[in-house]
């Protein structure tokens, strides 16, 4: 008799369309954290707030976007994408809510404390994700998939050691090489993702476009990506020479600009939410060019770092979550002004914060505040936008 109260409300969770389908809750998750947690920042940032517990300041900041922000938008993406490419289900109702609701805690541990259960919560969220998708994936017996899993499992190792390093367990200059490790990882995965999803929406929407993919390329392109990330783990133990560094980085950027452009990115200027895709996947070949620039001296590492994670990271993902929300909630495939106002908002943020590395020391601070500002106003925009869709149920009556 104590059971049925219980399991009607399990069916009534079951039954919230917030929680049909992993984009839902993680989108959403993402852009408030996105529209709160950046004003948070720039008030600490400007000392008008003080910034006390397990992560603070810049640690904080670097963490959370990271490996808080980019691993809610993953987890969105793949928990819909997987369905998807394997045809099983993924989590949905009280087994998504779970998943939701550990990345909700270690948001807020990282910045409470206590540190060891702030670690444990934190350090859990990706191998939960990778199990959800991983079971999918197994039962369908699609290998290509696996590649997935490898990513998100080394994404949660970089993460440990940053955890390791912050609480003096391991040397403090592995927080550093734990969140470079971090940003090739995400390169990775982008670049993986993104050369499945970008050619093929852009051959399914333009026919006659001349799309092409060559599978030596796509190779070619991958290979020096993990050498990165496999050279800078092992930085700290071997000294790496300038020339080999600068040989991966230069190999990296001729390989990833000519896959981009055999996607005939030039094609999509009329669709914007397709163009959308391609002209943030450029930051990727940009931010490496920009790396080895770096390198010799040319700019200051950081305009490299925010290349990346403003310019390719952060415009990909918003793209994709447009994209992916409007599709499984049964919409067209179509930007409005809104969207394409959210786009244009983070690549104006990116191109403010990289014009920050370049000015007088006294504009400096205006810059990153004003990226800041504008990286914020972005998903402002799509949590306008989306987040009616997000919480309703599709509205061609499929389940999703």
């Amino acid at each position: 008799m104590m059971s049925r109260p219980a399991d009607a409300a399990g069916r009534r969770l079951t039954d919230w369309p917030i929680l049909a389908l992993g984009f839902r809750p993680f989108y959403l998750g993402a852009a408030v954290f996105a529209v709160v947690v950046l004003p948070v920042w720039i008030a600490v940032y400007l000392g008008q707030l003080q910034a006390t517990g397990y992560l603070s300041g810049v640690a904080w900041h670097s963490h959370e976007m990271i490996f808080g922000f980019a691993p809610a938008v993953i987890a969105g993406f793949l928990l819909t994408a997987v369905r998807n490419w394997t045809s099983q289900p993924t989590p949905t109702g009280r087994a998504l809510a779970a998943l939701v609701l550990l990345w909700v805690a270690a948001r807020i541990l990282v910045v409470t404390g206590p540190d060891l259960l702030a670690i444990a919560a934190d350090v859990a969220f990706l191998p939960a994700v990778a199990v959800a998708v991983g079971i999918p994936i197994w039962r369908s017996k699609n290998s290509r998939n696996y590649k997935i899993l490898v990513v998100l499992l080394v994404l949660t190792l970089a993460n440990l050691v940053y955890h390791l390093a912050h609480i003096g367990i391991l040397p403090p200059a592995f927080t550093r090489t734990a969140t470079i490790g971090a940003l090739d990882i995400i390169t990775i995965l982008m670049a993986v993702v993104g050369g499945r999803v970008i050619p093929a929406f852009t051959a399914n929407a333009i026919p006659g476009a001349g799309v092409r993919q060559l599978p030596a390329l796509e190779i070619a392109s991958i290979v020096p990506l993990v050498l990165l990330l496999v050279a800078g783990i092992l930085s700290y133990w071997i000294s790496f020479p300038d020339w080999a560094w600068l040989s991966l980085l230069i190999i990296a950027v001729l390989t990833q600009t000519l896959r981009w452009w055999l996607w005939r990115p030039l094609q999509t200027w009329r669709n914007p939410l397709l163009l959308m895709l391609p002209v943030a996947y450029v930051w990727i070949p940009l931010s490496l060019a920009m790396r080895a620039l770096a390198l010799v001296g040319t700019i200051p590492p950081a305009v490299a770092i925010h290349a990346l994670t403003l310019g390719a990271i952060s415009g990909l993902m918003l793209a994709m979550m447009m994209r992916s929300a409007l599709g499984h909630t049964g919409r067209a495939l179509a930007a409005e002004r809104i969207e394409i106002l959210a786009f244009f908002l983070v690549q104006a943020g990116a191109i403010t914060r990289l014009a920050s590395g370049f000015v007088d020391p006294s504009n400096y601070q205006g810059l990153v505040v004003a990226s800041g500002i504008l990286w914020s106003l972005a998903f402002a925009a799509f949590l306008f936008r989306y987040a009616p869709m997000l919480c309703r149920s599709r509205i061609d009556g499929k389940p999703g």
